[in-house]
This record gives structure tokens, sequence and C-alpha cells, in this order.
């Protein structure tokens, strides 16, 4: 884990909000750190479905089956971290300007003492780590932070830290020299979020023209 939360109590979720922070958490999980035997064990019992994002956790599934606790570990070490760096850099700022450390990390901090959310002791990686941003969604979506966000500033955050550049990380990821298992991984986090931009997209849309509730979860339901 990247960042540090107060473990509140969580609300009473739709379905399909429960679905995302789950995918939100999934894709946490194993992008801060290589996946454990345990975790490898429940990815390999994923079903998926013909969506398209059913077919993409079936590779994953497929993928978690194919390979060894110890050589997913190697995996992750050549794309993310390496002897001076990983094939992959999965930072905000990074993709955004070239550089590690830049403007997309300070709005990042400035946000997050916004929404009281703060780094995890002991973790050194600048909080715009891919991880890290799934995570503070995952948190937003559940209330894990204080008050569970609305969906308008689930939506700003989503337009301002992923949005602009994690379908580009996510199809780095996909087509990376060393990438095996983490290849799906790439696949479901596209798709993802193309599904999470679409559905805030309709979202923004009945909300300008109802002043109320949106058709997301009908979205979400049929990718």
């Amino acid at each position: 884990m990247s960042v540090r939360t107060d473990r509140r109590p969580v609300r009473t979720l739709a379905e399909e909000d429960v679905l995302r922070a789950r995918f939100y958490g999934l894709l946490a999980n194993v992008l801060a750190n290589p996946p454990s035997a345990s975790m490898l064990a429940t990815l390999r019992q994923i079903e998926g479905d013909d969506t398209s994002l059913g077919r993409a956790l079936r590779a994953l599934a497929q993928a978690a089956r194919s390979v060894a606790v110890e050589a997913v570990a190697d995996e992750f070490e050549a794309l993310f971290i390496g002897l001076t760096e990983g094939e992959l850099r999965p930072y905000a700022s990074y993709y955004l300007t070239g550089f590690l450390y830049e403007k997309p990390l300070a709005d990042l901090r400035h946000d997050m003492a916004r929404l009281g959310v703060k780094r995890a002791l002991g973790i050194h990686e600048p909080e715009d780590h891919i991880a890290s941003l799934c995570e503070i969604m995952q948190g937003l979506i559940l209330g894990t932070f204080g008050e569970a966000a609305d969906l308008d500033e689930q939506k700003t955050f989503f337009d301002f830290r992923l949005r602009p550049w994690a379908a580009y990380f996510f199809a780095d990821l996909r087509q990376a020299r060393t990438a095996e298992f983490y290849r799906p991984i790439g696949q479901v986090g596209g798709i993802f979020m193309e599904i999470e931009r679409e559905a805030f997209a309709i979202a923004g849309m009945s909300g300008r023209a109802a002043g109320v509730g949106t058709d997301r979860g009908e979205h979400w339901r049929d990718r």
C-alpha cells in the first residue's frame, strides 16, 4: 500500500461501485508489488465472460496459471525497477512531462491534502505512481479516507490524475518487451480506464440534463 487509510466504515455501495472499487484495488495491488502466491491463486480462479473486459480477465487468469511466484517477481523487477531503472516508469509526472517529481506530483499532493489522504509510512515511491492513484480512487469510492466521495469528486480526481496518462501507461505495459504475466494486466487496466472515462462522460451528460442520477451502471454492465 502506498497511501494510509483511516479505515472508516464503508458505506453501502451500488453493485457497479463495488466492482469499480475491486478493479482499482486489483490494479493497485499488482502494480505496487509483485503478486504473492495467495494473490496468484485468487487470480487463477477468475472466469471472465464474453465482454471485452471479461476476455481480458480470462487472459489474466490464464497468465496467473502459467507463472510461478518467483518468475512474476523477476518480471516485476525488470518492468518497474531494474538495476538502474525498469523498462517502464509508472508515474504521472514522467508520462506528462518526461521527468519525475514535476508539477503533476505537486498538484496531486495538493489534492491528497484536500481529500485527507496521507502517504503511508515507509513508502519511498512518489505518490503519482499508478498504483497509488488507483488506490486513492478505490478509497474515494469506498470512503476509506473519510467521507465517501460523491460522483463529481471521483470524476474530478479521475479526469485530472488518471485520464491524461493512465491509458498510455497501460498500452505501454501491454507492449513491454519483458511483460508476460503483466501483459494482460495492461489489457485489463486499459479497458477499465476506458470504461471509467466513458461512464464519467455519461454521468456528466446525464447530470447536466437531469440534475440527478446517471446511467453509468448500465454502461458498466454492458462492458
